[in-house]
């Protein structure tokens, strides 16, 4: 069993097969019993024995589910679950609870604090291996899809519209929101929140009528230089606020929780180099006069292309009039039309 996972130990975890069971229980008998039927039927198993141990060994493992014993000493297996949920590293992995306590109100506990499950003491083997099976086949569907889209370049978020917290994101959706809003999770970008609860409002009072096929929400886009970025909801994945709201945009807008529900962001990055590449090539430009003219058409003026790629106004006015003496115009309207109707030639799809 795994007690500490120093990064080489992490690192050999990456490489090997089969499902992580994270099991947590202060008591080494209930471990043992369940690494061995847990290792004969092919998981990688993770152990620990208390809270602190097992939050460390969650965000470092990556379990794709926690077994979790409910009464242990210092932190209870409550609080280990709550504050699983509230890491976004960790929030989306199933917790199914090992407990003695058959009472409805510790069984509520249990679910509130994010369990999914729950299987009672003395623990059965084989009773565990069967629950496990029903929420690992969701959360193996669910993670191929995380890794499918950031593959795909397509990277995903979830947010929670009435708190705002950002409840987890693709490794590529974290380094997308740092570099576009330089902001970390639980944090949602203030842009994203604004548009996502302004998107939720304009879906529940333009709800369609019954049968009729509901409106694509409007789209968020943010710029950094040559490089966009979009931001597309998807569907609703469920939230105490959400109201059994969820199956996808085809869903009636009136069954929409305008102030919550944990809703499923696809955000997708589009770079202008190639854009910007293909005006050079197309009127022999340099690098830096190719830029200046894609701004052109972008609308910029002098002195905001200048702010963008770190010159001056008289530099870029300078760079300018050598565009407009390769292009054979006389002025930036001209030069920009003429570019416009060569990019959309050889990029049919680019957009201004």
């Amino acid at each position: 069993m795994n007690s500490a996972l120093p990064s080489a130990v992490a690192t050999l975890l990456d490489q090997q097969q089969g499902d992580r069971v994270l099991m947590v229980d202060d008591v080494p008998d209930n471990l043992s019993l369940l690494h061995d039927a847990l290792d004969e039927h092919g998981y990688t198993v993770l152990a620990a024995t208390n809270g602190e141990a097992a939050l460390a060994c969650a965000r470092q493992g990556r379990p794709d589910i926690v077994l979790l014993d409910a009464m242990m000493p210092g932190m209870d297996g409550f609080e280990v679950a709550r504050r699983l949920k509230a890491d976004p590293s960790t929030a989306h992995i199933p917790i199914v609870f090992m407990t003695g306590l058959t009472e409805t109100e510790h069984l509520v506990a249990a679910l509130q604090a994010g369990g999914v499950d729950y299987v009672t003491k003395p623990l059965d083997p084989r009773a565990v291996l069967a629950r496990m099976q029903v929420h690992l086949q969701g959360a193996r569907q669910a993670r191929q899809t995380r890794q499918a889209l950031d593959a795909f370049g397509y990277a995903s978020i979830a947010v929670r519209a009435s708190s705002g917290r950002l409840l987890w994101q693709t490794p590529l959706a974290r380094e997308l929101l740092q570099l576009y809003f330089g902001t970390v999770a639980p944090q949602t970008p203030a842009p994203v929140l604004t548009w996502l609860r302004k998107t939720l409002d304009d879906m529940a009072r333009h709800a369609p009528a019954d049968g009729a096929p509901a409106q694509e929400p409007q789209r968020l886009c943010a710029e950094l230089g040559a490089r966009r970025l979009s931001f597309r909801l998807h569907h609703c994945i469920g939230g105490e606020e959400a109201n059994g709201a969820g199956a996808g945009m085809e869903t009636a807008a009136g069954s929409i929780a305008a102030a919550g529900g944990d809703w499923l962001i696809v955000m997708r990055e589009v770079s202008d180099a190639a854009v910007i590449r293909s005006l050079g090539l197309a009127f022999s430009l340099t690098a830096r006069e190719a830029e200046v003219l894609y701004w052109v058409v972008k609308g910029k003026i002098n002195r905001d292309i200048g702010e963008i790629l770190g010159a001056s106004p008289a530099t870029v006015k300078k760079h300018l009039e050598r565009v407009h003496a390769k292009l054979g115009v006389e002025t930036r309207t001209a030069a920009a039309a003429m570019a416009l109707m060569r990019v959309r030639e050889m990029h049919p799809q680019w957009e201004v």
